[in-house]
């Protein structure tokens, strides 16, 4: 009733605000009558927006925002609802993410049954030969036991009886492993004798056979095999297939709230892709994207670089991607001490040190940020003793901010590093209570205790830190990220890790929204409400700042707004 009662109040102030403004910069758009979290230290929060040509006009009291309003103002009364800056995503994959939404999607499966039979009923529309694809498995998380495994991981007999003729490539959720059939190791000529690449491991039983699963570097076996069969396809229907992707992809953002997007790894054709299409106004979102190639393709093929800025904001390619590591659920986790469930294990450095430190360098030549995968503390430590090497050699470029993506585990001497080397926690807080039920089985107590998902230690220490969802690797959805930022409980269970690292609500969603707009070089453009910036807004259904913590996953998305349109309406579902 009170909003009502707001809505009338200010509609009939309309008239005596135009005529006392006349000189006042008119407005395209007012979003008034509602709770909005700025996320600005100088007006934390608001009643009213005006947009004017994408950007903010005005923030602040309906009156004085109903100051820039004109005959053909649109208006939209928000009827008390919460709204904040668009959620960024922190880290993800955009191509990944649409093709995910094209293939078998085992995030919520809870058995590896559950996958076989997935799998079976494509098999029954599939050509002959067609390869069969799917990601989002972990073996951690099902329900129902294996008869016969090996550290966790069954046998590909099921999946091979089910699918003699068409070969089956399905990955990991963590994108660090994979699982194949017989006939796609047939294919690829996986045998007995076949080696261990560098960086990487083929699973296999105590007789020396390969069960299926390939961890890290050895994906490649398989994945140039599949390569092969897209290879069959005319440029034509990849160009089809990516681009359905990439439109599916940001149809699940929008529908999220998701207003801009940082992408963990592009190709050049990729990046060339994503300019035609900023070109053509078919970006609905922002893409912000790390290039991501071996270092002797980059070396000699970074002109152009960096892309700032392109077709009107909605395209920027101005950093580098490497990894050191693999994923602490595939044993891929590079740590300082052996695995407490794999002895004498300390995980794999998929990537060689002076590889990386290649990269920072050719970085620092084309003014490029760099940005690590690290999870394991041995693998956090080893960036950042390059990045503190690099940054020692150039003292004048120390505003580099360069980043660590994911930072996952960390031994406590490294936390107070970050701060003090300027170096950016890209985060994501749904990785802590999806992981949270294998973490302490591979880590300890102690190491996890210490040092796993470290969010309060860090942000103590001074460190920016970013949040996000590594997409398709978890549902690109803040929300159930945001859950698990400021309650450290899986959202299905209730299983909670560790709280005393949770964040604050304030916390939370500045680290969705200025703090990655900060690790990104964007935060005078974007990741608050403040006049001059992006009209990229999100409105919800609940207050995030204060709604109880049992309501937070009941939020619903009621407007996605982007450059001040909207692109997503969600009022009436």
């Amino acid at each position: 009733m009170r909003w009502i009662l707001y809505s009338f109040f200010f509609l009939v102030l309309l008239s005596a605000c135009q005529s006392d403004s006349e000189s006042t910069e008119k407005a395209d758009l007012i979003l008034y009558n509602a709770q909005i979290y700025t996320v600005s230290e100088a007006m934390p929060t608001a009643e009213a927006v005006a947009v004017k040509d994408g950007n903010i006009l005005l923030v602040g009291d309906s009156a004085s925002v109903f100051a820039s309003r004109q005959e053909t103002t649109e208006l939209i009364d928000l009827q008390g609802q919460f709204m904040m800056p668009g959620f960024i995503e922190g880290h993800g994959h955009f191509s990944g993410l649409g093709g995910s939404l094209m293939n078998l999607n085992f995030l919520r499966s809870k058995s590896w049954d559950e996958i076989v039979a997935m799998v079976a009923e494509k098999v029954k529309t599939a050509e002959p030969g067609e390869w069969i694809t799917g990601r989002g498995w972990h073996q951690e998380k099902w329900i129902v036991p294996i008869d016969e495994h090996v550290h966790g991981y069954p046998y590909h007999d099921k999946l091979s009886e089910i699918s003699p003729d068409n070969p089956v490539l399905l990955r990991h959720a963590s994108g660090h492993s994979l699982f194949a059939n017989a006939k796609a190791m047939e294919i690829a000529g996986v045998s007995i004798e076949t080696p261990n690449p560098s960086g990487g491991e083929i699973v296999r039983d105590s007789r020396g056979n390969a069960i299926g699963v390939f961890e890290e570097r050895a994906m490649n076996i398989i994945g140039q095999a599949y390569q092969e069969y897209l290879s069959g396809l005319s440029e034509e229907q990849r160009k089809s297939q990516w681009l359905k992707g990439i439109e599916l992809a940001q149809e699940e953002c929008l529908k999220k709230g998701i207003t801009s997007f940082q992408d963990a790894g592009s190709r050049f054709y990729e990046i060339d892709s994503y300019k035609e299409l900023a070109d053509a106004g078919e970006l609905d979102l922002r893409l912000w994207v790390m290039l991501r190639h071996p270092y002797e393709e980059m070396k000699d093929n970074m002109e152009g670089l960096p892309v700032i800025d392109y077709g009107n904001g909605y395209f920027t390619c101005r950093a580098v991607k490497s990894e050191v590591d693999g994923a602490l659920g595939a044993f891929g986790a590079w740590l300082l001490s052996s695995y407490d469930d794999k002895a004498d294990f300390v995980g794999q450095n998929t990537t060689q040190l002076e590889t990386v430190s290649n990269i920072a360098d050719l970085c620092l030549e084309h003014d490029m940020q760099l940005c690590v995968h690290a999870i394991g503390d041995r693998a956090n430590r080893e960036v950042l003793n390059i990045f503190a090497e690099k940054f020692s050699e150039l003292p004048e470029k120390q505003d580099l901010r360069w980043r660590i993506e994911h930072a996952q585990h960390l031994d406590p001497e490294d936390i107070p590093r970050f701060s003090e080397l300027g170096v950016i926690a890209a985060m994501q807080g749904i990785h802590c209570t999806s992981d949270a039920p294998f973490v302490v089985k591979r880590l300890g107590e102690k190491r996890a205790r210490e040092g796993a998902y470290p969010w309060r230690s860090l942000l103590d220490a001074g460190a920016v830190v970013g949040n996000g969802t590594d997409a398709p690797v978890e549902d690109v959805d803040p929300i159930e990220s945001f859950y698990a930022t400021v309650t450290r409980k899986r959202a299905d269970t209730g299983m909670e890790f560790f709280p005393e690292q949770a964040m604050t609500r304030a916390e939370a969603i500045r680290s969705y929204t200025w703090s990655n707009a900060y690790a990104a070089f964007e935060e005078e453009k974007k990741g608050s409400i403040e006049a001059g910036k992006y009209a990229d807004l999100v409105v919800l259904s609940k207050n995030l700042m204060d709604c109880p913590d049992e309501e937070i996953m009941d939020t619903q998305i009621l407007l996605t707004i982007v450059d001040g349109k909207i692109k997503y309406d969600g009022r009436n579902n």
